[in-house]
């Protein structure tokens, strides 16, 4: 094969059958084999269609399997698992990202030899690039848009999540941008329901916005959640973007990479990447997807900003899993494709300093809800206490020594940890 034209793909896989038996059958389903040799399957064809396995490493033994449903090879047959990586050529699938998604990670889940099976991370070739052309703003982009710079966009959700009226969004709206903040949001699950039709809360939004940025020169960025049918996107970008928005939110998990592709072939704004979901594709050790291949594909397909959680946040993901997803984000894949990082839930001015030491960056999104707007001195104090937090970081300071000279960070610390 063609070192140019390869895909690779990386899995943890648990099983207890032979270990180059069942990469084989991986192989085999995601290319042009079944489970019997068929005709015009010739030696030829296989010679040029079939998937290679060209790693399998050795990891241990587990006692028993951790997901039901396999075929044991025989009783009393150890457990196996390992790490396994096959290459397919690029004209099995052409720069088609579905497909991509197909080959790598479609029916080999429901493999019966395997108690347990998780792609880890994607190798994607070159040739992707020129169909695909990934984040069109990224993280120079958004920091132009909102005139933040060497410092993280901070930000906030509007909540409650739903109930809101669109007067009592754009009031509260009002409040968050003048004490300071640089990004605010709709909850993910805020879309165009009745009580807030979306073009109205779009456009009472907006005009606190454009006032506030005719007042001061800045202009706070608001990502609209636009996720929906493709045409209803489309429609809804463009209200936004009519009413002078700067930002939209796609709900990419649900939308899925055909619409969302769609989406990104229209915009002329920056798409806020959410993937509410993610746990049901990536919480089980043994199961779905890795945040490393995760995140490839949704910055091939254009996405601008991309949650990863924060450190010490409210769900189940590990401090270290987290650094690993920031740091991915703000690797360059390809010919650059740079995704700004989301570090959002239960953050508050408290992990700034150890975020900064683990990333050693600042081209994040540091979205706070509560670690803000329950501040005990107010919200604008909230606003502060984060930026003093990652004034500290940036110039090498601890959290509590800056926080002796600074109050609004100091009451943070005595109220939230």
């Amino acid at each position: 094969m063609n070192t140019d034209n390869i895909i690779r793909a990386k899995y943890l896989i648990e099983t207890s059958q032979p270990l180059e038996k069942a990469a084989q059958m991986m192989a085999g389903e995601q290319s042009c084999g079944t489970f019997v040799r068929v005709p015009g399957e010739t030696d030829e064809l296989r010679e040029q269609f079939s998937a290679k396995v060209e790693l399998i490493e050795e990891l241990g033994t587990v006692p028993q399997p951790t997901l039901p449903g396999a075929k044991h090879a025989a009783a009393n047959v150890p457990v196996q698992r390992a790490i396994v990586q096959l290459a397919w050529p690029f004209h099995n699938v052409g720069a088609n990202l579905p497909n991509l998604m197909a080959t790598v990670a479609g029916n080999l889940y429901e493999l019966n030899p395997f108690s347990g099976l998780k792609l880890l991370d994607v190798e994607i070739p070159p040739a992707f690039a020129d169909k695909y052309p990934g984040p069109q703003f990224g993280i120079e982009g958004t920091r132009k848009l909102t005139g933040v710079y060497n410092r993280p966009v901070i930000g906030t959700i509007i909540k409650p999540s739903v109930g809101l009226t669109p007067e009592a969004t754009a009031a509260q709206t009002e409040t968050l941008i003048e004490v300071g903040l640089d990004f605010l949001k709709d909850d993910e699950l805020m879309g165009n329901p009745p009580h807030s039709p979306f073009e109205k809360r779009v456009k009472l939004v907006m005009d606190v916005i454009n006032r506030y940025a005719d007042k001061t020169g800045k202009k706070p960025m608001y990502a609209f959640n636009i996720s929906g049918d493709v045409d209803d996107m489309l429609n809804m970008h463009d209200v936004v973007l009519n009413n002078g928005g700067t930002c939209v939110m796609v709900s990419i998990n649900h939308v899925g990479l055909s619409g969302f592709s769609k989406l990104r072939q229209h915009a002329q704004l920056p798409i806020h990447g959410h993937r509410n979901f993610w746990g049901a594709l990536s919480r089980s050790e043994v199961l779905g997807v890795d945040f490393q291949a995760y995140q490839k594909i949704w910055r091939l397909a254009g996405v601008d900003h991309l949650h990863t959680n924060g450190i010490r946040n409210k769900f189940c993901e590990a401090d270290e899993s987290v650094i690993k997803s920031i740091k991915s984000c703000l690797t360059p894949m390809l010919d650059g494709y740079p995704v700004m990082p989301v570090i959002s839930s239960g953050q508050w001015a408290g992990q700034a300093v150890d975020t900064y030491n683990a990333i050693n960056s600042t081209d994040v999104m540091y979205v706070c809800g509560g670690g803000i707007v329950a501040h005990p001195a107010g919200i604008a104090a909230g606003v502060r206490s984060v930026v003093q937090a990652w004034e500290a970081a940036i110039k090498g300071e601890s959290l509590a020594a800056y926080a002796e000279k600074h109050i609004e960070l100091k009451q943070a610390i005595e109220v939230y940890g």
